[in-house]
């Protein structure tokens, strides 16, 4: 619904620059390694890029600086204005999702900023990864703005505006190398502290073999899984990642039967068991965290799939932990 306290009296618009500066691109480097992830946003509200009159375009953005600063990059030579949402410093995709870059959210914010006082024309460029969150007939019917998706990257922007019409390489979506390991090092910054503790602990527990397996474990899913995406079989994450995790602790499950000869055949099984079950899990919880940074999913069955998947993950890990502790006392 609309927040009338947010509605003022007068328009207010910013004036923006569509060249990026060093501080542009030091916050995103921050953003990029998960440093105050939630702290990388603008102020929502209606921005001015050039000189723009009341006929302009006007294109609309989530408050994610990534996803701000795209945009307005793309428009450098361009007269426009940029309509932020509150997505809460979430990028559009993802804010589409979770239902912050929404319908409500645009016919708030076209009222709070008195959108029809500052341009005559009546629609709104949205990009195309919005579209799962918004509902055109809504908007259209509640502010008398119609809404056209542009193209999926914001730097074809220039030439989509030539005719308005997007190209079949326009409406792709792509998800290609170089993305993906942007993914890698938010999670794996992330995960240092506790992958640390993980394999001091697995050291005193099952020595340098089991505190290698653990870090393994850890990289097999924030390095691994994002760099071999595409050719890891099966549709869900969670699959893919027990697939991964399991090629991972295969060397560590053959160890004990060179390492060590002289133990027990259901020792060396039960140390060979607690790596093919423990590290498989935890790769594959890991995984599952990339299903919110990729248009590979859809929400629905992402849902679908941690219902599904993480209670055998659980129990995965738990028994292969059981047995760990239970082969510490067997010899």
């Amino acid at each position: 619904m609309i927040n009338l306290a947010s509605i003022t009296s007068e328009p207010k618009i910013l004036a923006v620059q569509t060249r990026l500066t060093t501080a542009d691109h030091w916050d995103h480097f921050l953003a990029r390694i998960g440093w105050k992830r939630a702290g990388h946003h603008v102020e929502p509200g209606l921005y001015a890029v050039g000189n723009p009159a009341p006929d302009s375009q006007v294109f609309v953005s989530a408050n994610y600086t990534l996803s701000f600063d795209a945009l307005r990059s793309a428009l450098d030579g361009i007269d426009g204005y940029i309509l932020v949402l509150d997505t809460k410093g979430i990028n559009v995709w993802c804010a589409a999702g979770k239902g912050t870059f929404g319908t409500d959210e645009i016919v708030n914010r076209v009222f709070a900023t008195h959108l029809k006082d500052v341009v005559t024309q009546r629609k709104l460029i949205l990009p195309q990864l919005g579209a799962p969150g918004v509902a055109a007939h809504e908007v259209k019917k509640r502010t008398g703005f119609w809404v056209e998706y542009g193209p999926v990257r914001a730097a074809e922007i220039p030439e989509y505006l030539k005719t308005h019409q997007a190209t079949p390489q326009m409406r792709k979506v792509e998800f290609p190398l170089r993305d993906r390991m942007v993914l890698i090092p938010v999670d794996l910054i992330r995960l240092i502290p506790y992958t640390l503790a993980a394999a001091i602990v697995m050291y005193f527990v099952g020595g340098w073999i089991s505190s290698l397996a653990a870090i393994t474990t850890v990289l097999a899913g924030t390095v691994l899984f994002p760099i071999l995406l595409p050719w890891l079989p099966t549709h869900n994450f969670s699959t893919k990642g027990f697939l991964l995790g399991l090629l991972a602790a295969l060397p560590f499950a053959l160890s004990p039967f060179f390492r060590h000869p002289d133990w027990s055949w259901y020792h060396r099984l039960g140390q060979a068991l607690e790596f093919l079950l423990a590290m498989p899990a935890v790769t594959a919880f890991i995984a599952l965290n990339f299903t919110g940074s990729t248009t590979f999913t859809s929400r629905s069955g992402v849902k679908r799939e941690m219902f599904a998947y993480i209670p055998a993950m659980a129990w995965t890990f738990g028994t292969g932990l059981l047995l760990a502790i239970v082969f510490i006392f067997v010899h």
